[in-house]
């Protein structure tokens, strides 16, 4: 048996230990927390439910494959690969979008190809943007979002450009 199927155990035991060496009822702080979450849970359900909505709408309407048509010739010139863009336009919105994106990139071109370690690369490099913001900012009820946005925004377009560059140094 390995070591690491330990892990998860011990730092259960350990938080226990703790707690009862602390004198904390392990089980009320619980109850407390979990009813805790079930309210932020609830909140922020329509931020969610309109982002689910929203995605839909642009997979569906084809407004994903008709930023990609515009997008390639640029994608093409700078050596990005143009298989990767809907990759790349759904990432910031939705991580089962783009997981569904991802798996039809691996499916058709290969994990060991250029185009499917490209899209790895961007998989686990970069962030679901506005699921992240709708998500945290809808919990702590933050209605300004300021410079957030556009710095994360920046952040994906990085990875992005920067994950292709690490494939053809690295790979």
């Amino acid at each position: 048996m390995k070591i690491t199927s330990f892990v998860i155990p011990t730092v259960i035991a350990v938080v226990f230990a703790y707690g009862i060496y602390k004198k904390v009822d392990i089980f009320e702080e619980f109850l407390s927390g979990a009813a805790e979450n079930m309210k932020v849970a609830f909140d922020i359900l329509p931020a969610l439910i309109i982002l689910m909505t929203c995605i839909g709408m642009l997979n569906t309407s084809g407004v994903v494959a008709f930023f990609t048509n515009i997008i390639s010739p640029a994608a093409k010139a700078l050596g990005f690969p143009p298989q990767c863009l809907p990759l790349t336009l759904l990432r910031p919105l939705s991580g089962s979008g783009a997981l569904a994106v991802y798996e039809n990139i691996i499916t058709q071109y290969h994990p060991d190809s250029f185009i499917g370690r490209v899209a790895s690369v961007i998989m686990g490099s970069t962030e679901t943007t506005f699921y992240t913001v709708a998500v945290y900012y809808g919990a702590a009820k933050v209605k300004n979002i300021r410079h957030t946005l556009l710095c994360a925004i920046a952040a994906d377009i990085t990875g992005f450009v920067v994950s292709c560059a690490a494939v053809r140094l690295f790979m």
